[in-house]
């Protein structure tokens, strides 16, 4: 099955202020739980050609139905009816709120509703419906409604090692092996004035965070013009395209060389820092229809601090010339 890995990885370590965040940004409903979310948005982002209705389910082979329900990060094991029931289940309910006491509360006809796409019999009264939806409950327990463990706390372990690959071989790659849609250099030497502005939109009201947020954001600083490298990079080797993709992948490398980014504050700044320095390289924002420019630099560092350095920048000049002129 052919889908997107760096972004699926990126939705099963997500958690939910960042799932929340980039539903709101496809236009998509951001209710419900962590991994209600996470099963919606592997279907708009990763599988949004396939039909996950009822009777699209139905219409899935066995072979499918395991690869899709490993997509989902859930329980792929079982008959073809086994896995039916589990893809229909995790693509419709909370498993918290899927309960013996929810069961309880059901007409009949919910429970008959319920009946028919769990495929069980029909017939019987209020009591041997609830009994039989009770049944595929229990048989299906832990098996869908939450992804495994191991990707929530690892991750995709492939896609660890393709981003770490492609990036090599993105280094190796000249300009002219790729053919970019837009007139930009994404390798040429930045203003100092721009990596200092991306310093200073990275540390901008860090006082008010804890004090080991400060000290991971200051390393992230020292690393400013790796950063630029990064970027440039991942523009290069995607066709100056800058999305969500690209933005995991930043968040991937930057790990991968050791930085200090679990807090959601310093990969909140990074990945917002990286993109604006995407779109001052020329990059075309948008993969996915939702990245917007936030325009950090240009405008976020309201420029107490630019405005400042560059005062100083000029008294100095002054200065030498005054000098010069004594002279």
């Amino acid at each position: 099955m052919d889908y997107d890995m760096y972004v699926l990885d990126a939705l099963y370590r997500g958690r939910l202020v960042e799932l929340r965040e980039r539903a709101e940004g496809l236009g998509i409903s951001k209710g419900g739980s962590v991994e209600v979310l996470r099963a919606r948005l592997i279907h708009h982002l990763v599988l949004p050609d396939l039909d996950l209705s009822w009777d699209g389910i139905q219409s899935m082979s066995h072979r499918s139905l395991g690869e899709v329900l490993k997509v989902f990060g859930v329980k792929s094991s079982g008959s073809q009816r086994e896995r039916r029931q589990r893809l229909w289940l995790h693509l419709n309910f909370d498993s918290r709120r899927m309960t013996i006491e929810k069961l309880a509360e059901m007409d009949r006809d919910d429970l008959h509703e319920m009946c028919v796409r769990l495929e069980s019999p029909l017939t019987g009264n209020r009591t041997v419906l609830m009994g039989r939806v009770a049944g595929v409950l229990t048989n299906q327990l832990n098996g869908w409604g939450r992804i495994k463990r191991s990707l929530r706390r690892n991750g995709i372990p492939d896609a660890m090692g393709q981003i770490e690959v492609q990036h090599t071989s993105e280094e190796s790659v000249s300009v002219e092996e790729v053919p970019l849609e837009i007139d930009s250099n994404f390798h040429e030497i930045p203003p100092q004035a721009v990596l200092e502005d991306a310093a200073d939109a990275m540390i901008m009201g860090a006082e008010r965070l804890d004090q080991g947020v400060q000290t991971d954001l200051k390393f992230v600083v020292s690393k400013i013009g790796d950063l630029e490298r990064m970027v440039g990079t991942i523009l290069r080797g995607h066709g100056g395209r800058w999305g969500e993709a690209q933005k995991e992948l930043v968040l991937r490398l930057a790990i991968r060389r050791g930085w200090p980014i679990e807090d959601d504050a310093v990969r909140t700044r990074l990945s917002r820092v990286a993109t604006d320095m995407a779109e001052i390289k020329g990059a075309r924002l948008g993969e996915f229809g939702m990245e917007q420019s936030r325009n950090v630099l240009r405008e976020e560092v309201v420029s107490s601090t630019s405005r400042a350095r560059i005062k100083e920048t000029m008294q100095g000049a002054q200065r030498t010339i005054e000098r010069t002129g004594a002279n």
